[in-house]
């Protein structure tokens, strides 16, 4: 018969579903067990207080996290393994058709830069058919125009002799709304794709959750 104090683990063994537990309770079933005078549920607890989020427990060190009482290294490297393949789950490594939407851009990018707390601006190189040849990250941190460079964004394109490209950033804030900064960056990628035959399909900006394409947004940005 089940209780309302039954463990997640027991819960979900009497017919819950995974999907119903809390942050709390999926911590909880990672850690397996709790210590003398605190059983499982205090220690995940605990842990979701100390680092503030689930988020927060993702980007602590192994160390940070051992250090918490009734968690210690083994525990903590199968809290991190576990998020690293959520993370390996959203995103597919390698993307053989055609990128045609940024629906599909957001697919390949999302598990690189997942729960960053910075801006990353990445540059997506495609062939004549818009299939993937290489990513590549650019840029660490507030993305503007002396981070981005044109020429920064076209050299692996240039190399891969590439048709088009795609370039991307991450929200960090889970605002998808374009800055001024993001805007003229387009508008310099795309002049500069322009003068060295290489077209900028799309600026893509990316939130954990959700993204937004610059040119369905505002098409003349990319009209030269």
């Amino acid at each position: 018969m089940q209780t309302k104090f039954d463990l997640p683990v027991q819960r979900c063994i009497n017919g819950d579903s995974v999907d119903d537990l809390s942050d709390a309770e999926l911590v909880a079933v990672l850690l397996g067990t709790g210590v003398k005078g605190k059983d499982v549920m205090e220690c995940a607890f605990r842990l979701i207080q100390q680092f503030g989020s689930i988020s927060g427990i993702y980007h602590a060190g192994i160390r940070e996290i051992a250090g918490i009482n009734g968690v210690g290294v083994v525990k903590a490297v199968r809290l991190k393994a576990a998020m690293e393949l959520g993370k390996r789950l959203i995103a597919p490594r390698n993307y053989e058709e055609s990128i045609d939407s940024p629906r599909i851009v957001w697919e390949c990018l999302v598990g690189d830069i997942a729960c960053s707390r910075q801006e990353e601006f990445w540059v997506m190189i495609l062939d004549n058919k818009n299939r993937l040849i290489k990513k590549a990250r650019i840029s660490i941190g507030t993305i503007s125009e002396a981070l981005v460079h044109p020429r920064e964004v076209f050299r692996d394109a240039i190399r891969e002799a590439a048709s088009s490209i795609i370039i991307a950033h991450n929200h960090p804030s889970g605002v998808l709304k374009p800055s001024v900064n993001d805007i003229e960056i387009t508008k310099r990628v795309a002049q500069a794709g322009s003068i060295v035959g290489i077209q900028l399909l799309d600026h893509v900006i990316v939130t954990d959750n959700d993204y937004l394409s610059l040119r369905e947004t505002d098409e003349t940005l990319f009209a030269l």
